[in-house]
C-alpha cells in the first residue's frame, strides 16, 4: 500500500491534487497544517482494497502454503509538482497457514482485523468532515456571494447536485441580490411548463392520471373534466376509472360525473379499457382515473405497460409536500415514452416548492398544471412560473430549526459528494 503525501497552499488545492492522482475515492489518512500550507496523507482506494481483499495464490501441492501479497505493483516514480511520494508501507508477513479448506474471509481477518478497517473508515469520515469545514470556510472568504446563495438553496430544499449545477457559472461580480436573480433565471430557463396556447383541454385527447396514493388523482381528474366541460360542453367529455380496489373510488367519480353531466365508465383490465376507449373515440377528451400505487409496487410496471400499448398519454401527479428523494423514486417508477408530463398537487400545503421543482427540472418533465385546493374546478391552474420560482427560492427565517448554520452547508455538500467543498466532485 503506497501512502502519498500532498502539500499545497490550501485544503482545497490539496484535495484537488488527491483527486487528480489517486482518484475521487481516495482514502485520506491524515491532514495537518504546516508552515505555508496544508499536508495531507492519502492512499488510493485500490491500494486499500489490497488489504481488504488481498489476492490469494492457488496452492499447487499438498505441502504448499497460501501466499498473500499485500503490496501493490510498483508504480512510476514520477511525481507531480508539490507532491512528495511517501515510502511504501512494509509488507505484512502472514503466518504460514496449512492447506486446509478455510473460508477466504477468515484468512483476511487474520491479516487485517475488521475493527481496524472500521477505525480507518471512521478516521476517514472525521478527516473529510474536518476538511469540508475548512474548505467551506475558505469558500465563504473567497466567494461569499456564491456560498450565501448555496446556503439559501439548501435551506429552501434544493438538492446539493441541483444547487451545484445552477451555481456552476455564476459570475463573480454579482452581489447577493443580483446573484439570486441570476440563479432564478437559470432555473426559469430549465423549467418546462404548459402555456395557454398548449392547454390540453383545448387540444383534447385521452389522458390517464397516474401516481402514488394520496396525491389527489380523482379530484384532479374531476377538475380537468370540469375545465373541459366549461369550454366544450359535457357531451364532449367522458370519465373512465380503473380504480376498482379503493372503496368508494368509482362512486366518488360517478358523483362528479353526475354533477358535470358527463358519462363515467368502470373498466377492470386492458381489454375492457381498449373496448371502452373505442366506444368513446368521438369524445373530445377522455380522462382516466387510475388506482394509486406505491412507486415500489411491482404493479406499477404492469400499469405502465397497459398504457404504453395504446394511444393514452399519462400525466404524473406529484405532491409538492413530498421529499426530493421520494419524488425522484416516483418519477423513475412511472417514467416512460408515453408520459406527457406532470401535475403538481398540494402546493397550498407545502412550505417550499424547491424539492418538487428540483425534481421536475432535473428529470425534464413538462409541468402541465398546479393544484392548490379541493375546489372543482377553481383550484387547478396553468403554471405561473414567476410565482413558482418565488416560492421555491424563498429564504427561510433565521429562527427556523430547518435553517443550516455555520459549517453545516459545507458538511451537507461534502456528504453529497460536492466538488465545491471536497475532492470528489466538480467545482462550481
Amino acid at each position: 500500500m503506497n501512502v502519498r503525501k500532498f502539500i499545497a497552499a490550501t485544503a482545497r488545492d490539496a484535495l484537488h491534487k488527491v483527486k487528480e492522482l489517486l482518484g475521487p475515492d481516495a482514502i485520506i489518512l491524515s491532514n495537518r497544517a504546516i508552515p505555508g500550507g496544508v499536508e495531507i496523507m492519502a492512499v488510493a482506494a485500490g491500494d486499500m482494497e489490497m488489504i481488504v481483499h488481498p489476492p490469494v495464490r492457488e496452492a499447487h501441492g499438498v505441502n504448499d502454503d497460501y501466499s498473500v501479497r499485500l503490496s501493490s505493483p510498483a508504480k512510476s516514480t514520477q511525481t507531480r509538482p508539490g507532491i512528495t511520494p511517501a515510502a511504501p508501507l512494509p509488507p505484512l508477513t502472514p503466518r504460514p497457514v496449512p492447506q486446509v479448506d478455510r473460508p477466504r474471509a477468515s484468512m483476511q481477518a487474520e491479516i487485517v482485523p475488521a475493527e481496524v478497517l472500521d477505525e480507518i473508515r471512521s478516521l476517514r469520515k472525521i478527516v473529510e468532515q474536518h476538511l469540508a469545514g475548512a474548505a467551506w470556510g475558505e469558500s465563504v472568504r473567497s466567494e461569499p456571494v456564491k456560498t450565501e446563495i448555496l446556503r439559501q438553496m439548501l435551506d429552501a430544499g434544493f438538492s446539493p447536485r441541483f444547487a451545484r449545477e445552477q451555481l456552476a457559472e455564476l459570475p463573480r461580480a454579482l452581489n447577493a441580490t443580483q446573484a439570486l436573480a441570476w440563479v432564478k433565471g437559470v432555473a426559469d430557463r430549465s423549467l418546462l411548463t404548459l402555456n395557454a396556447e398548449d392547454d390540453i383541454v383545448d387540444r383534447g385527447g385521452i389522458y390517464a392520471l397516474v401516481g402514488p396514493t394520496g396525491v389527489g388523482k380523482t379530484t384532479t381528474t374531476a377538475k380537468l373534466a370540469a375545465r373541459c366541460v366549461l369550454r366544450h360542453g359535457a357531451s364532449k367529455v367522458a370519465l373512465v376509472t380503473m380504480d376498482g380496489y379503493r372503496i368508494g373510488a368509482y362512486e366518488q367519480l360517478r358523483i362528479y360525473g353526475r354533477i358535470l353531466g358527463v358519462s363515467v365508465h368502470l373498466v377492470k383490465d386492458a381489454e375492457e379499457l381498449k373496448q371502452t376507449l373505442f366506444d368513446l373515440q368521438h369524445k373530445h377528451m377522455v380522462l382516466i382515473d387510475t388506482m394509486g400505487m406505491s412507486q415500489r409496487d411491482r404493479m406499477v410496471e404492469e400499469q405502465v405497460a397497459i398504457f404504453g400499448n395504446s394511444n393514452v398519454r399519462r400525466l404524473l401527479l406529484l405532491s409538492a409536500t413530498g421529499r426530493g428523494d421520494t419524488l425522484d423514486d416516483v418519477v423513475r417508477a412511472y417514467n416512460g415514452p408515453d408520459l406527457a408530463g406532470c401535475i403538481l398537487s398540494k402546493i397550498d400545503e407545502a412550505a417550499s416548492l424547491a424539492s418538487a421543482l428540483d425534481v421536475i427540472i432535473r428529470h425534464g418533465l413538462r409541468l402541465h398544471y398546479v393544484s392548490n385546493g379541493q375546489r372543482v374546478p377553481e383550484d387547478l391552474h396553468l403554471p405561473n412560473r414567476a410565482y413558482l420560482l418565488h416560492r421555491a427560492f424563498k429564504d427561510i427565517p433565521e429562527a427556523s430549526p430547518h435553517r443550516l448554520d455555520g459549517l453545516e452547508p459545507g458538511l451537507m455538500m461534502a456528504s453529497a459528494g460536492s466538488g465545491m467543498v471536497a475532492a470528489g466532485g466538480r467545482r462550481g
